[in-house]
This record gives C-alpha cells, sequence and structure tokens, in this order.
C-alpha cells in the first residue's frame, strides 16, 4: 500500500512554483540534467538499487524541480515498493492508470530519458546536484517567509525569533540522518551476551565445521566481512565451499530456516554442486571423471544428492556482476527468506560501478560495499581474495600485505584469514608421515580478527575430494 510521502504526487500533484518566485522575480535554483540523468539511472538499472540509493538519500517527489520529474519519482518509489521491477514500459502502464502519462510527455519522453545515459555510474554525482538543488530552494521559500512575516511586525519577538530558528533547521532535517543512539540500547545487547557468556548459553556465530578455527574465532558473526585470500590453485573456493556445506546443515533452534547464498563469479553453479557432491559424499572426483565408481559410491551419491537437493543453499554464478547489483540480489534474497551467510568468489572479478577509474579505485569501492551489505543484511559476509606473488619470490608465509590491488580490504575487513602451503622445514618430526589417504598439509593464517586473538590453523587438505580437514594441533601466533 503506498505511503502518504509516495502518493504525494498524485493527491497534490506537482507542486506549483512557490511566492518565492514572483518576489524574487527568478526562478529557484535547479538542474533539470541532473533530474533527468537520475531519473534515467532509475530507470536503467532493473535490479532497484538505483532507486533504493534514492529512497535511502531521503529523496522524494518534492527533491525534482520540473513537475515531471515529481510525477516519474513518485510513481518508481511506488512501484518499488510494490516490489516490482520497472522498465519504460512498466512505468508507462502504471503511469496510464494513474491517468498521468500525458502530464509527463507520453511513452516518448519516458524513452527519451533512457537514452540519456549509457551506464548509472554517475549516480551518486547526480544525486548529489538534486538534493543540493532541492536544500537550496527550501532555504529560498524559507527565507521569503521569514522576510514576509518580519515586515508583518509579529507581536512577540522572542517567539517569532524562535519560529524563525526552527523553520532553519527544518530545512536541513531530513538531510542529516541521525545514526546515534542511547547508549541504554546497546548495554541491553551488551549485558545480554554477558548473561548468556555467564550462564554458557551458546553465543557462537555460523560455525565453519573446522574446530580450530572456531575455537579462535567462535563463528562467523553478523556484520562481519571476513576475507579469505591465497594464491591460485592452493584451496580457497574449497575451502569456502567447505563452510558453506557446514553452514548449510549446521542445525541450532535459531538458524534452522536460515539460508546460505554463494556468488561464484569464476565457476559455474554446476561446477560447484559437483565438488559438493563428491567432498559430502567423500567420492574420488577424478576416479568419477573416469568413469570409475563402484556400488557404495553409487549409492553414497544418491544419498547425498538428496541432501543437497532439500538444503537451503543458493548459487548464483551469473559471470560478470557489479557490486550494486550483488547487494540488490542479497536484499531480495534476504527478504523472500533469511540468510545466514553469504560468500562470494572472489572479489577481483566484480566490477567496479565506473570502469573509467584506476582498478585500486574501483577495489576499494567494491570492498565498501561488501561491508555495507553485510551491515545492512546483519549477514556475516566471507569474500575470497587474490594474493599478489611476494610470498611466492620471497618463500615466506603469505601476509595481509599481500592482498592485491587494495590496501582498503584490510582496512574494511572484520576478519583476514590467509591460506598457505606448509614449508617442509616447518614440519615437527611427527607430522612427516603424511596420512595414508594423501593428505596434504595446509597452513590457515588467521592474521586479523578485530574481536578475537590472531592464530596458525593447521588443516589437511584431501585432493580427491576439494576437501579440508581439521588437524587437532593448534599453533597460536
Amino acid at each position: 500500500m503506498p505511503t502518504a510521502q509516495t502518493s504525494a504526487y498524485k493527491e497534490k500533484g506537482p507542486s506549483s512554483p512557490s511566492r518565492s518566485d514572483a518576489v524574487l522575480d527568478r526562478p529557484l535554483p535547479n538542474n533539470l540534467d541532473a533530474e533527468a540523468g537520475l531519473l534515467a539511472c532509475c530507470l536503467k538499472d532493473i535490479s532497484g538499487e538505483a532507486l533504493a540509493a534514492c529512497i535511502e538519500s531521503n529523496l522524494d517527489s518534492e527533491s525534482f524541480h520540473r513537475p515531471a520529474h515529481q510525477i516519474i519519482f513518485g510513481a518508481l518509489v511506488e512501484l518499488h515498493n510494490a516490489g516490482n521491477q520497472v522498465d519504460e514500459i512498466i512505468l508507462a502502464e502504471h503511469l496510464q492508470t494513474e491517468n498521468l502519462l500525458e502530464k509527463v510527455g507520453g511513452l516518448p519522453a519516458l524513452y527519451q530519458l533512457t537514452k540519456r545515459i549509457e551506464t548509472t555510474a554517475h549516480l551518486s554525482y547526480w544525486m548529489k546536484i538534486v538534493e543540493d538543488k532541492f536544500l537550496m530552494r527550501k532555504i529560498i521559500r524559507t527565507a521569503t517567509g521569514v522576510i514576509d512575516e518580519a515586515y508583518s511586525s509579529p507581536n512577540d519577538l522572542e517567539e517569532f525569533l524562535g519560529k524563525v530558528e526552527q523553520d532553519i533547521l527544518n530545512v536541513s532535517e531530513n538531510r542529516i540522518h541521525d545514526g546515534a543512539r542511547p547508549i541504554s540500547e546497546s548495554m541491553d545487547k551488551a549485558m545480554k551476551l554477558v548473561d548468556d557468556l555467564i550462564n554458557k548459553v551458546s553465543t557462537e556465530g555460523v560455525l565453519t565445521g573446522f574446530v580450530d578455527l572456531d575455537k579462535y574465532t567462535h563463528g562467523l558473526h553478523p556484520s562481519e566481512m571476513i576475507v579469505l585470500a591465497a594464491r591460485p590453485s592452493i584451496g580457497k573456493t574449497s575451502l569456502a565451499m567447505n563452510i558453506a556445506e557446514a553452514a548449510t546443515f549446521q542445525t541450532t533452534n535459531q538458524d534452522d530456516s536460515k539460508d546460505v547464498l554463494v556468488f561464484s563469479l569464476e565457476m559455474s553453479s554446476t561446477q560447484l554442486a559437483t565438488r559438493l557432491l563428491c567432498g559430502r559424499a567423500r567420492v574420488d572426483m577424478q576416479k568419477l571423471r573416469d568413469g570409475f565408481a563402484n556400488k557404495s559410491e553409487q549409492g553414497k551419491l544418491a544419498k547425498t544428492a538428496k541432501e543437497l537437493m532439500d538444503a537451503p543453499l543458493w548459487l548464483d554464478d551469473s559471470a560478470t556482476m557489479g557490486i550494486h547489483e550483488m547487494r540488490a540480489k542479497a536484499r531480495r534474497r534476504h527478504r523472500k527468506s533469511p540468510l545466514k551467510l553469504i560468500i562470494i568468489d572472489y572479489l577481483q572479478l566484480i566490477m567496479g560501478s565506473d570502469p573509467r577509474t584506476p582498478r585500486e579505485q574501483q577495489i576499494a569501492e567494491i570492498s565498501r560495499n561488501i561491508k555495507g551489505m553485510a551491515k545492512e543484511l546483519s549477514v556475516p559476509v566471507l569474500v575470497l581474495s587474490q594474493l599478489n606473488r611476494d610470498s611466492e619470490k620471497e618463500k615466506r608465509d603469505p601476509r595481509i600485505s599481500d592482498l592485491r590491488e587494495s590496501g582498503s580490504i584490510e582496512q574494511d575487513a572484520d576478519v583476514v584469514m590467509l591460506l598457505g602451503r606448509k614449508r617442509e622445514d616447518a614440519f615437527d618430526d611427527d607430522e612427516r608421515s603424511l596420512p595414508s589417504d594423501g593428505a596434504s598439509p595446509v597452513k590457515l593464517i588467521l592474521a586479523k580478527q578485530r574481536n578475537g586473538p590472531t592464530a596458525t590453523i593447521d588443516l589437511h587438505f584431501l585432493k580427491q575430494y576439494t576437501r579440508f580437514e581439521s588437524v587437532k594441533k593448534t599453533f597460536t601466533s
């Protein structure tokens, strides 16, 4: 059902010129090109991310100067709130139903809007212009009203000055978003956490399935951005899918109905599903490719396939995806069924909003948006990332500084885990004889954790199953 704000354009119609236009005898500040560009972005971006950004910035139909633009934006918001994807045809149909299509210039005018731009890269730039011009119009109208009242000789000067002050403050009321909350709200949550710890009630996040890792992190927690980085072919995708599997089949009362969403920009969903199937069933993938699978293995595959068919696990293997599209998809998925974990494979393959900017700036923007997505949805986001070649060249363990292309990844991340092979000279005597199943030793370095210790954790990688397993022994750093 439309809100009073979103349907205001129908009840009141486009705003008419105020008295300030006549008093000052000159047009109010506006930038019609920026308004048109902003509307074009909202129409061009069928994911709804551009329009959502406008709504989050408290833009409404009155923020636009041209009456036709007010009508169009009001209709876009109404369609968005109803959960509809919007394009020129859908918008035109909606406006026609409301008998407003001719007031905006008909369908040709809507087509002309979308032809103005090729990309939504300048969305934030145009949004700021529209916001600033709207604020200047509000200031002029408020100031003009103050002048009129001053000439009318108010009886109570103190009351008049108080009203003037309030009117000025009201100008920027919706422009400043009050993110501050009384400490009592946070203290209630903090005391509940303390009580749970005292009474030994589980406060763990999403468990990874690796006992040694969960010992240090207590799971992956809501609103956290967790980075898992490695050089190519070390196994970061396999480790991430092992964590996805553990999270999917983790059964606690509060998490039973929550889903896991995986964005795979590198591998197809079929490849990931095959990995999950063989790894969980413990069937050698290479033997399967060669056509060798005995009846026992076939039975295990069939049983595991049924488990995975019913699992609350979602795979999105779109080859090219921008960060805003990704956030929109996650938001829609979360709205339909609450998510407990999001995994992104991997960060360097995500497209920036403006391909013309340096790649380092694009990565910084992507990293900020991933952290924003984690906070907005209150879900842990595990994002995979590439490391540069320095650790290989220098024959050392990977470090946070090896993260490719941007230091902002390290800054935005709440947890950073680095995956590397264990060197021969790092083996203890009792580790030199590897298990008979051919497991390879791998080192998982918990290099950063905002709310906990760092550590070095030993894992075994079973190549034939593309699966990692915990090793009982751990080493704190």
